[in-house]
């Protein structure tokens, strides 16, 4: 038997991307040079919110990108199930830019560390920040957020999930045993 709580709800995920949009700018001191790029799937709909939130604060647009880091996966040829690729658009130089890299949930680091390898494909930035909607915990690798709208520990028995109302219809955050 499947056990299932939600632990943030759309006006939960509302208030915490909103947080994480002044704390980018108070961190950047403003926007210059600053990009955003969102890890496919969930992050992509996260960094698209926060840019724009960005946006009207600073009233003008901040450069948007989607990254996909399948082929950077450490587990791409050992998972049994094929992997689907999907686009990368950075349609910018990475070059002297800070990149706030957005993701749904960090948990053992090992997608971060896939898409900052992916990212140095694109230039040479000048720093790599994170921002995440949820933070796990259960890292295995040294990579910790800049940005978190929420921590929640969880058991390695549970699975934290995000759903978003781009891709599911709905906006809230939960937590299953599985």
């Amino acid at each position: 038997m499947t056990k299932k709580k939600v632990v943030m709800d759309a006006e939960g995920i509302d208030r915490s991307l909103t947080r994480i949009a002044y704390e980018i700018l108070e961190e950047n001191k403003g926007i210059r040079d600053l990009v955003v790029i969102g890890i496919r799937e969930g992050g992509v709909c996260l960094a698209e919110r926060i840019a724009k939130k960005i946006s009207n604060i600073e009233k003008t647009d901040v450069p948007l990108g989607i990254l996909d880091i399948t082929l950077y996966r450490d587990d791409v040829l050992s998972t049994a199930k094929k992997p689907k690729l999907g686009k990368t658009d950075i349609p910018f130089s990475l070059d002297n830019k800070k990149v706030v890299l957005v993701d749904d949930v960090i948990f053992t680091g090992r997608t971060i560390r896939a898409a900052m390898d992916a990212l140095m494909d694109f230039g040479r930035p000048t720093l790599i920040q994170l921002a995440v909607l949820i933070d796990r915990g259960h890292r295995e690798l040294p990579i910790r957020p800049n940005f978190v709208g929420n921590s929640l520990p969880s058991s390695l028995w549970e699975e934290v999930s995000v759903h978003l109302a781009e891709i599911e219809g709905i906006d809230e955050v939960v937590i299953e045993n599985i």
